[in-house]
C-alpha cells in the first residue's frame, strides 16, 4: 500500500477551532447536570419534608454509583467510532454504533431485572430510617424504568462525540436535562407529586433524549454501508469491545474507590471537617466539567488521527488540548484561590464549616492543575483504545495514593488527605504521559 498516498487522502488539520468546537459544547452540556441536581433538591426541599429530601439524596447517589459504573459504554464507543471516522469507514462506524447500542440496551434490561436487589442492597448499605427509605424506594422504582434509555444515551453520546459532533452532544444533554428540569418543577411542585414527580421527570427526560438521539444518528446512516447481522455480532469485534469495556470499568471502579476512601477517612476528622471537604470537592467537580470537555476533544482527535494513520494530527492534537487544559486549569485555580472564601460562604452558612473550608481551600483550588494531565491523558488513551495501559496505570496510581495516605494522613491530618488526593491526580497524569510517545510510535509504525 502507498502509505504516503493514504496519509494525504485521510490527512486533516488540527486547529484551535476544531478543539474548541468539541470541548465548548460538551462543557456546556456537562454543566447542565449540576443545575438539574439543584432543581431536584429545590423542588423536594420546598415540600418541607426532611425525610423526602434525604430519600432523594440517597436515591440520586445510588443512581450516580450505578450509572457511573457504565460510563465505559460512552468511552469505548467514542474511541472506536473516532478511529473508524478517521479511516472514512462508514461501514465500521455503523457496526460500532449497533454493537454499543445493543450492549447498552442489554445492560439496561439487566438493571431493570436486578432493580429489586439493587434497591435492597442500597438501602442496607445506607441504613436510612423507614420514612427516608420509603422516599428512596419511590424515587428508585420510578427512575430505574429509564435504565435502558439512560445507558442507550451513553452509546449515542459516545458515537456523536467520536464523529466530532459536539453540538449534537450539547443538544442531547440539553434535551435530557431540560425536560427533566421542566417536568420536575411541574410534576413535583405544581402537581405536588414530590419525589415521585422528580423521578418521573428524569425518566421522561432520559427516554426523550434516547429517542431524539436515535433519530439523529439513524438519519445519518445509509443502506449502502449497513453492516450485516453477522458483522455486528462478529466474535472478534465483540471480544474487542468487551476487553475495552472491561478495562475502562476496572479503571472507573478504582477511581470511585479513591474518592470513597477520601470521604471515609474524612469522617474520622469529625462532622465539621467532613462538611468542609464536601464543600471543597465542588471546586474539583467544577474544574472537571471543562477538563472533561477538553478530554472529549482529545478522544476524538486522537482516535481520528490513529484511524487516518496520520501522526502529525496526533501530535498537534496532543499539543493544543494540553495548551487549553493547562491554561484554563491555571486560570480557574487562581479564581478559586481569590473567590474561594466568597464561594464557600454561598455553599454553607455554618461559621465553623466556612472557617475549616478556608483553611483547606488552597488544596482544593489546585486540583484543576494537578488533575489537568490526568483528564487529558484519559482522553488520549480512550481515543487510541490503549485501555490496558490505562487500567494498569490507574492501579499503579491507586497504589501510590494508598502509600501517600498511609504516610501523610497520620503526619498532617486533613492536610495530608488533600495532599494525597492531589498526588493521586498527578500520578494518574504522569504515569500515562510517560507511555504516550512509545505507544504512539508503536501504533503508527504498525499502521504503515
Amino acid at each position: 500500500m502507498d502509505t504516503h498516498g493514504h496519509e494525504n487522502r485521510l490527512a486533516f488539520d488540527v486547529t484551535h477551532r476544531l478543539v474548541l468546537s468539541i470541548a465548548i459544547p460538551m462543557t456546556l452540556g456537562f454543566m447542565t447536570t449540576p443545575l438539574l441536581g439543584l432543581v431536584d433538591t429545590g423542588v423536594v426541599g420546598h415540600m418541607g419534608q426532611p425525610d423526602a429530601l434525604a430519600g432523594l439524596a440517597i436515591g440520586a447517589m445510588l443512581f450516580d454509583l450505578i450509572l457511573g459504573s457504565f460510563n465505559f459504554l460512552r468511552a469505548s464507543t467514542t474511541g472506536l467510532t473516532a478511529q473508524a471516522f478517521g479511516r472514512h469507514d462508514r461501514h465500521a462506524e455503523q457496526g460500532v454504533f449497533w454493537r454499543a447500542l445493543i450492549s447498552a440496551l442489554g445492560c439496561g434490561i439487566a438493571l431493570l431485572c436486578l432493580s429489586p436487589l439493587l434497591l435492597a442492597a442500597g438501602l442496607k448499605l445506607m441504613g436510612p430510617e423507614s420514612a427516608v427509605a420509603a422516599a428512596t424506594s419511590t424515587y428508585f422504582s420510578i427512575r430505574i424504568l429509564a435504565g435502558p434509555a439512560a445507558l442507550a444515551n451513553y452509546a449515542i453520546l459516545g458515537f456523536v462525540l467520536g464523529r466530532g459532533q459536539g453540538t449534537v452532544g450539547l443538544l442531547l444533554q440539553t434535551i435530557i436535562n431540560g425536560i427533566n428540569i421542566i417536568l420536575a418543577i411541574y410534576l413535583g411542585l405544581w402537581l405536588d407529586w414530590g419525589v415521585a414527580g422528580v423521578a418521573w421527570g428524569t425518566m421522561v427526560g432520559e427516554t426523550a433524549g434516547a429517542v431524539v438521539g436515535l433519530l439523529i444518528v439513524l438519519r445519518g446512516f445509509d443502506r449502502e454501508h449497513r453492516p450485516t447481522r453477522t458483522e455486528i455480532f462478529s466474535r472478534h469485534r465483540l471480544a474487542e469491545l468487551f476487553a475495552l469495556n472491561r478495562d475502562i470499568l476496572i479503571r472507573t471502579f478504582v477511581l470511585l474507590a479513591a474518592f470513597t476512601l477520601m470521604t471515609r477517612i474524612g469522617t474520622s476528622f469529625g462532622a465539621v471537617t467532613l462538611a468542609a471537604n464536601a464543600v471543597l470537592m465542588n471546586f474539583f467537580l467544577l474544574s472537571g466539567y471543562y477538563l472533561d470537555g477538553l478530554a472529549n476533544a482529545a478522544e476524538q482527535i486522537t482516535g481520528r488521527a490513529i484511524g487516518a494513520r496520520y501522526r502529525p494530527a496526533f501530535d498537534r492534537g496532543l499539543k493544543l488540548t494540553a495548551l487549553w487544559s493547562f491554561g484554563l486549569a491555571g486560570i480557574i485555580s487562581v479564581f478559586f484561590l481569590l473567590a474561594g472564601p466568597w464561594l464557600i460562604s454561598v455553599l454553607t452558612t455554618s461559621p465553623e464549616v466556612q472557617q475549616a473550608a478556608e483553611t483547606y481551600l488552597p488544596w482544593a483550588a489546585v486540583t484543576g492543575l494537578t488533575g489537568a494531565l490526568a483528564f487529558l491523558m484519559d482522553g488520549v488513551f480512550i481515543g487510541a483504545t490503549w485501555s490496558t495501559d490505562m487500567r494498569n496505570r490507574m492501579l499503579m496510581s491507586f497504589a501510590g495514593y494508598l502509600l501517600a495516605l498511609a504516610i501523610f494522613v497520620p503526619l498532617f491530618g486533613n492536610h495530608g488527605l488533600w495532599l494525597a488526593m492531589n498526588g493521586f491526580l498527578l500520578f494518574r497524569g504522569v504515569f500515562l504521559a510517560m507511555l504516550v510517545r512509545p505507544r504512539a510510535d508503536q501504533t503508527f509504525r504498525a499502521a504503515q
